[in-house]
């Protein structure tokens, strides 16, 4: 089990190695899906004096020292801070012991140093050493980045990386549409897939997606990216896909 040294704030599901444990409320934090209103939540960061000197996250939890959000778009233009897109990948810094299923002890899979990418309202935010952290389950980690492009993503557990098929230009009838109007598509191609979820006995249980499929997913499922090139990608469960098409 790893550990993290840290002077300012801390988190919570970890385990401290001092005394004085003081705490404060957090920002309010806007929360939105694709097609559904998410009600303002507000988190509680615990803030932990100076006297603590370690940070080991426990079970099957990461931590994971978040990327920068985007202070510019692609034209160059400064974005506010509220119009920032909040980052969803980070540089694991510290892991904890494992899990245990049945008679079995499972070590965290992902190693100290790995970019990882992560569900967008997953874990506990946290800041010290004036840098953003979060503290997350193992399963909420959704694949590890092998380059800078999510096209090259490794997925994990029971996930499968999709390329998006792209909108149709026009109706049936002929009619141009425009990038509003245009249906969303629920098609794409498997680009990757996860070893698998963990069995009752700890074993893991290869995916009948296979790479290279195309497949029609669940409309609201996921987490979407963009590639590096602008293309569509989709990181969702296993069980979200409803069928292969041939």
């Amino acid at each position: 089990m790893s550990s993290v040294r840290l002077s300012g704030a801390g988190v919570a599901a970890v385990a401290f190695t001092n005394k004085g444990l003081a705490s404060q409320p957090s920002a309010l934090r806007i929360c939105s899906s694709r097609r559904s209103f998410r009600s303002l939540v507000i988190r509680a960061a615990t803030v932990v004096t100076p006297k603590y000197t370690s940070l080991k996250p426990l079970g099957d939890r990461v931590l994971v020292k978040l990327s920068s959000a985007e202070e510019k778009t692609v034209g160059g233009i400064l974005l506010p801070s509220t119009a920032q897109t909040k980052p969803q990948g980070g540089e694991v810094v510290a892991v904890g012991a494992g899990r245990t299923i049945g008679d079995k002890k499972i070590e965290v899979g992902i190693e100290i140093g790995a970019q990882v990418v992560y569900s967008k309202y997953a874990g506990t935010e946290v800041e010290f050493n004036d840098s953003k952290h979060l503290i997350l389950k193992e399963d909420d980690i959704i694949g590890i980045l092998k380059t800078d492009d999510v096209k090259d993503m490794k997925p994990l557990n029971d996930r499968v990386l999709i390329k998006v098929a792209e909108a149709e230009d026009k109706t049936p009838g002929g009619l141009i549409l425009t990038e509003t109007t245009k249906e969303k598509p629920s098609i794409g191609t498997v680009v990757a897939v996860g070893p698998g979820p963990l069995d009752e006995e700890g074993k893991r249980q290869p995916l009948s997606v296979p790479a290279g499929s195309t497949v029609l997913y669940s409309k609201y499922a996921g987490s979407e990216f963009k590639g590096a090139d602008g293309t569509g990608y989709i990181v969702l469960r296993a069980s979200d896909v409803m069928a292969v098409l041939s």
